[in-house]
């Protein structure tokens, strides 16, 4: 439980989120939050839908007549605190719990779901990832393998359908987005779509270019929201509030500025170094980066996904 719960919490604290901290290969990661501090708020969407925030990606509670559907399930040590949030909605048991691709902030949360009797589904590059652990792309920071109890227990590849009494999650895989892993949860009948990180509210998405993520695909991936979703769509991000089809457009063409930019830029023979300090985002970060190091990031996530030969 601690190489899940504690001990890997610091080095996913690196993947979340968008900004991603930019440190030497050498650097030790932070420590993790103070898991007791942190409290879980939850948003009613409708329908039995809900979604929660805590310290890591957000949750999609799906409630249906004999169980819930749970998306993503961050760190192991909120797993009380989760399911008691749950439990303030519905008492009935969680029967899944779908992993939207495989960081620790998503993920943490597999091993005591699983000993609840919980179902771990996810995409199998997924299970893969785990299973042989991860290095940062930006940092050169290992994340060992997760235990076998962590992995999980049912995977996919392309698409799948989850069902129980009156529900239905529609998973399907975005090819080199994110990381390579990613799966979206769209639930039709109640107008909710789940993204995980291939879309992040507010701020610029991590690529997790070493994984298998590429600009390319996080821009198919809106592509393929936007044919899914209307005005009403309430939407989940990996990170940040509550989402609409307006944001999510707006997310889109941001992605594509920064895509042709880069693309210049690399086509002209730039380097690593010469596009970071071009500052070729600038006028984009005061919206979309927190911060000057969420900006440099960003910058070199997308020049690792047009530069580099090898991957998508």
């Amino acid at each position: 439980m601690l190489r899940t719960g504690i001990a890997v919490v610091a080095t996913t604290l690196l993947l979340a989120g968008g900004a991603v901290a930019q440190q030497p290969p050498t650097a030790t990661p932070p420590p993790p939050p103070d898991f007791s501090k942190v409290e879980i708020k939850t948003t009613d969407l409708g329908d039995n839908m809900y979604m929660l925030e805590g310290q890591g990606g957000n949750i999609t509670v799906a409630i249906a007549k004999d169980g819930i559907i749970m998306v993503d399930g961050q760190y192991a040590p909120l797993h009380d605190k989760i399911k008691a949030a749950i439990s303030n909605v519905s008492m009935l048991p969680i029967k899944y719990l779908i992993n939207t691709h495989f960081h620790g902030d998503h993920t943490g949360g597999n091993e005591p779901f699983a000993k609840d009797g919980v179902t771990v589904v996810s995409e199998i590059n997924v299970k893969n990832r785990l299973a042989a652990g991860t290095t940062n792309g930006l940092t050169g920071v290992k994340t060992p393998p997760v235990p076998e109890a962590a992995l999980p227990s049912k995977t996919y590849t392309g698409a799948f359908h989850i069902r129980l009494r009156g529900r239905v999650a529609d998973l399907k895989h975005i090819e080199h987005a994110h990381t390579d892993g990613d799966t979206y949860v769209w639930f039709k009948t109640a107008n909710v779509l789940s993204t995980g990180d291939t879309f992040t509210n507010g701020r610029y998405p991590n690529i997790d270019f070493a994984n298998g993520g590429n600009i390319k695909g996080m821009i198919a991936a809106t592509d393929a929201y936007l044919k899914l979703v209307n005005a009403k769509t309430r939407i989940v991000p990996g990170h940040g509030p509550l989402a609409d089809k307006t944001v999510l457009t707006e997310y889109r063409t941001m992605l594509m500025t920064a895509r042709d930019r880069m693309a210049k830029l690399v086509k002209e023979g730039k380097s690593e170094d010469d596009v970071v300090a071009a500052k070729p985002f600038a006028d984009l970060d005061a919206k979309w980066a927190p911060t000057e190091l969420a900006s440099k990031n960003f910058i070199r996530v997308v020049y690792h996904s047009l530069a580099d030969k090898k991957g998508a």
